[in-house]
């Protein structure tokens, strides 16, 4: 594996704004809950071991059920989860891989669950945690040593 580079302390500025998208996403309103599982799930999308070790462990902190956790990659074939959530996964799913456009279905699924100040609020969340994977994976963040509520 190759060294790590801290592009926390090589470009804070930068740093700083990322944070403040992570500060705005977590005064939204949309429930911690919800907020670990998508970025639990959209982090497994991307492959990111750091975030994906960051984020379970804050739902378990926040005390999310272990099962529903392990049962995140096959979210759309388990009873565990609400209405609310699965169109919360499915709309990061199809926002992490944007490439083929944002179904109008979902769209209009999404807005019967949520506000449309909350659909902006959890797709700011997804761009976060999006942007959170483009930094850790390159810059080769290792997993492992995230203590809960670590960046809170």
């Amino acid at each position: 594996m190759q060294q790590p580079i801290n592009y926390a302390q090589i470009a804070p500025e930068g740093f700083k704004a990322m944070l403040g998208l992570e500060t705005y996403v977590r005064r939204s309103g949309i429930e911690r809950g919800l907020l670990e599982l998508v970025k639990t799930r959209v982090s497994q999308i991307n492959g990111c071991a750091f975030c994906i070790d960051m984020h379970t462990k804050d739902a378990r902190a926040n005390g999310e059920a272990e099962q529903r956790l392990y049962a995140l990659q096959a979210w759309r074939e388990t009873p565990f989860y609400s209405t609310r959530e699965r169109t919360a996964l499915a709309w990061a799913e199809a926002l992490t891989d944007i490439a083929g456009g944002i179904p109008d279905a979902l769209r209009d699924e999404a807005l019967q669950s949520f506000s449309e100040k909350e659909l902006v609020d959890l797709t700011l969340a997804i761009v976060a945690i999006n942007g959170w994977n483009r930094l850790a994976i390159p810059f080769c963040t290792p997993a492992g040593s995230y203590q809960p509520g670590q960046f809170d």
